[in-house]
């Protein structure tokens, strides 16, 4: 018998439960059920979309009002970079880096051919970022 089952018995035995909760407990132990999909883990989630939320308080000319931005990222895109940045000549990627770096972005192209895509979309899974000041920003996986 299950440490469960007889715990169960035990507080009918002292009249601590009635028989019907007892009832309702043992069917409970003998037949769990299932977590609701948000009490998963975020290993077990399946990742469709990077989303990106954006809210600030003022327009850009400093007048009343809000901006507001919403982006959602298909994962499926995520994966096809991955995989097109293996098509990129080696000439051609250093030409892209030296592009890159004099806007300020270090990309560094031959790391990403070697990139796993399940890998960062593991990682992109448990991403949330939440910014607060003039607005708010928000980047999740959903």
């Amino acid at each position: 018998m299950s440490d469960n089952r007889k715990r169960i018995l035990e507080m009918l035995d002292a009249k601590k439960i009635s028989v019907e909760e007892a009832l309702k407990l043992l069917e409970a132990v003998e037949h769990p059920r299932p977590a609701p999909a948000e009490e998963f883990p975020a290993a077990q989630r399946t990742i469709k979309y990077l989303r990106v939320l954006a809210d600030s308080p003022r327009g850009h000319d400093g007048a009343g009002g809000s901006d507001k931005l919403n982006i959602r990222i298909p994962v499926a895109l995520i994966r096809a970079g991955i995989k097109f940045t293996s098509l990129i000549p080696g000439e051609a990627s250093s030409q892209i880096e030296h592009a890159l770096k004099e806007k300020g972005v270090g990309l560094d192209l031959k790391n990403l051919k070697s990139l796993d895509a399940e890998e960062l979309i593991q990682a992109l899974s448990e991403l949330e970022v939440n910014v607060d000041g003039e607005g708010t920003l928000r980047v999740f996986a959903e």
